[in-house]
């Protein structure tokens, strides 16, 4: 259970970085012509960016504690609050009408909660 925990941990931090790198870096008139996307135009340059930042500190957040063995509870943590972006993503998504965007952050979310479940519950790090 533990590798399972650590490659959905994983998983959800390359999604992050993905996601954050884009947000953070990438021009929000270039984000809002991709699929997906769209929503962009509707907001501040600074909301996408900070969202952006977010997801980058999520994905530090969701393996540099366990790795390094500093505070590793950071690491449920930070799956809770990527349950709670999951859910702003899922409700801007289905206002729009775009479902798949929908069932894919409702996975993000799903294995964010496993990642809570576990690391919260039996499977704390033991290293």
């Amino acid at each position: 259970m533990n590798l399972a925990l650590w490659i959905a941990a994983g998983l959800l931090a390359a999604v992050a970085v993905s996601g954050g790198i884009s947000k953070t870096f990438v021009p929000k008139e270039k984000l809002a012509v991709i699929r997906g996307g769209g929503w962009t135009a509707d907001v501040s340059a600074g909301f996408v960016r900070t969202l952006g930042i977010l997801e980058l500190l999520a994905a530090v957040g969701l393996i540099v504690p366990a790795v390094l063995d500093i505070a590793p509870v950071l690491v449920p943590v930070t799956a809770v609050c990527w349950i709670l972006l999951m859910v702003g993503a899922m409700v801007t998504h289905g206002r729009r009408g775009e479902a798949a965007f929908v069932v894919l952050n409702l996975f993000y979310l799903v294995v964010a909660a496993f990642i809570a479940w576990g690391r919260f519950g039996s499977w704390p790090f033991a290293g």
